[in-house]
């Protein structure tokens, strides 16, 4: 009976995997919000030189170039691929409203594209993306969040920073 068990579950996680899309980007934290949209943490060199292969037209990237984790050529390996590069630097301690406002310009040009927008550790990326969402597109705050708390639970600046974005649009959303 325990290996029968067994069985029905390994079979179920084997669907379950089939209908969930593949992240085909090796980074910490990858999460797919969408087809169209995959946010992350840094994609080693070698992702990033398959982008192309997997669809991608777009990279956003929020960390700052001088981070230990950062691929040094990451501009020049994508643009090798006809990959548009756009690079907003938000420091951790500190991010601003200018910096979603960059992004939200970004992605918003970038609409129906496949993009994918990564941070060193998909916090910045998960965090900049639910605001886009909620404030540009209009989606729903609980939806939106779903796609955060997969990652990670904000805290300190970067809660504060969210709430402050969303109060300056004049949504009301509690964290939780």
């Amino acid at each position: 009976m325990k290996s029968s068990f067994v069985r029905q579950m390994a079979l179920f996680m084997g669907l379950l995997s089939c209908a969930l899309p593949a992240a085909a980007v090796d980074a910490p934290n990858v999460h797919v919000v969408s087809p169209q949209l995959v946010t992350a943490g840094q994609p080693t060199r070698e992702s990033l030189q398959k982008l192309k292969e997997e669809g991608f037209t777009a990279v956003i990237y929020l960390a700052p170039g001088n981070t230990a984790d950062a691929v040094a050529e990451e501009a020049k390996i994508l643009k090798a691929q006809g990959i548009e590069f756009v690079h907003v630097p938000i420091p951790w301690p500190a991010p601003e409203a200018q910096h979603l406002q960059a992004t939200a310009e970004a992605m918003s040009r970038l609409k129906g594209q496949k993009v994918l927008i990564h941070c060193q550790m998909n916090m910045r990326a998960s965090a900049v993306t639910f605001l886009y969402r909620t404030i540009h597109v209009k989606e729903d705050p609980a939806v939106a969040w779903k796609d955060v708390k997969a990652v990670w639970t904000p805290n300190n600046q970067w809660a504060k920073f969210i709430d402050e974005q969303l109060g300056a649009a004049g949504i009301t959303f509690q964290q939780h």
